[in-house]
């Protein structure tokens, strides 16, 4: 198919066997692997493509021939650059056209996946200073960021992750988070890759079902976020479960007391909070357990620190910027934006002159070293582990022909975990399903809000 050394290759899959062998074949051809969440809706996938100089995207069959059911399909009409809702209760016109259509898709042999070639020439910096990943995030507008690592952060994931988590061969992993978001790719295929370990998939997130996978297939090591452990506790016939040296992570947003408590009440199991980023990798975890209000102590060798927006020193036990420095960092992205900073300080996101990255994160580190989250440093949150910007939201209500005005919150259940919340100013008569219905439209299930407060103001 012409795709060889440098090649830029994105890989719409959940996760199956497909993503784990062509993440392998696509190594060994010197190619780099860009993740990408399969619901990726037209209009993103657009911005995507323009960040992105992607020889090929392959991505599994779906239904019907539309272009939001099949992206670049031929005779499916373009990805639209900015949907827009043509009536109240109409469907969405796709305008502009794109100009990224494929100029052929092939199916690949012996399987039911479809690679669509675009005429996209490699980056060759990229590929000089050792590029074999791509991980999208969200930029504070809410955009596509790419965060590109080389080979050098992957196999420090590896080390870090194997000495935190003490990997062997004979550990069995289940991956149930994304293996197209850095959470399940650094935490699941990375290090049970790397040390030679079991790797069980699991596309279908059913807490009935991974309850029985983990006591069936005596799984290890677990990823998994509050909300799924939260799902994991409600399930009825839950019983404890036969590990010698369980290690189930928690990531993604804060650990709820009442379900870590429940979860080890019913599985006989402690969930270990763990501290994870897409540009910096894995870098604290607590791993004893029992206090789910901190993510533990940073991992070795990751350095973490409290500094001042400069960069400069603070005292002990401030509530501050979070800093971070490891090997496992990324230094590179696509788009490359200009990051704001006020005069004299290090902008979000931005590294100082030693390497320290300034995460976004606000939190504070006790005497014994152990790392406390207390907020964000912009309206950036994750929802199941996943970055989102809070006014992209925002501004997708505010699309909707009926309202004045809106803004976006999350809300932490004790059993649910997080979820997005809006509050709108209606400008007309238009009820919570509309709305509910134009985001999904819109946006990716994991930004659609899960509840409408109508008020005068926000």
């Amino acid at each position: 198919m012409g795709i060889g050394d440098g090649a830029w290759v994105g890989l719409m899959l959940g996760n199956v066997p497909d993503f784990v062998i062509l993440c392998l074949a696509l190594s060994k051809l010197g190619a780099v692997v860009v993740p990408l969440d399969p619901t990726t809706g037209p209009r993103e996938l657009e911005m995507v493509l323009e960040a992105a100089p992607l020889r090929a995207l392959i991505t599994r069959p779906r239904g019907g021939d539309g272009s939001a059911s099949n992206p670049g399909a031929p005779g499916s009409g373009p990805i639209s650059a900015s949907p827009t809702r043509s009536s109240v209760s109409g469907p969405l016109s796709t305008t502009p056209p794109s100009k990224f259509v494929p100029e052929s898709r092939r199916r690949l042999q012996g399987t039911l996946l479809t690679c669509g070639l675009y005429r996209r020439s490699p980056a060759p910096d990229f590929k000089e200073r050792g590029a074999v990943a791509v991980h999208f995030t969200a930029t504070v507008g809410g955009d596509p960021h790419g965060i590109v690592r080389t080979q050098e952060n992957v196999a420090a994931v590896a080390e870090i992750v194997g000495k935190a988590l003490e990997v062997k061969p004979t550990d069995r992993f289940l991956i149930a988070e994304a293996l197209h978001h850095s959470y399940g790719f650094d935490l699941g295929l990375v290090p049970s890759l790397a040390h030679g370990a079991t790797l069980f998939l699991e596309d279908e997130i059913s807490a009935k079902r991974i309850a029985k996978l983990l006591r069936d297939h005596e799984v290890d090591v677990f990823p998994g976020t509050p909300s799924l452990y939260g799902a994991l506790v409600r399930v009825p016939t839950s019983r404890p479960l036969k590990v010698s040296n369980p290690r189930f992570l928690s990531s993604g947003s804060p650990l709820p007391p009442t379900i870590a408590e429940g979860f080890h009440g019913r599985y006989g199991v402690r969930p270990l909070s763990l501290y994870h980023s897409t540009q910096a990798g894995p870098l604290a975890i607590d791993r004893q357990g029992r206090d789910p209000g901190t993510v533990g102590r940073a991992m070795d060798p990751v350095e973490l620190k409290v500094a001042a927006p400069d960069g400069g020193k603070v005292s002990a036990g401030t509530i501050g910027p979070l800093w971070a420095r490891s090997k496992a960092l990324s230094t590179l992205a696509v788009p490359k934006i200009r990051l704001p900073g006020r005069s004299g300080e290090i902008a979000v996101g931005g590294f100082d002159g030693d390497g320290w990255f300034r995460t976004g994160d606000l939190g504070q580190i006790d005497r014994a070293g152990r790392v406390t989250i207390t907020g964000r440093e912009d309206d950036l949150v994750k929802v199941d582990g996943k970055r989102m910007a809070l006014s992209e939201v925002a501004v997708c209500l505010q699309t909707f022909p009926k309202v004045k005005a809106a803004k976006a919150r999350i809300v932490t259940d004790d059993l649910g975990g997080p979820m997005v919340v809006a509050q709108v100013v209606r400008a007309g008569t238009c009820n919570a399903e509309d709305l509910i219905d134009h985001c999904a439209r819109n946006l990716a299930p994991y930004k659609v809000p899960r509840q409408i407060e109508f008020c005068e103001q926000v």
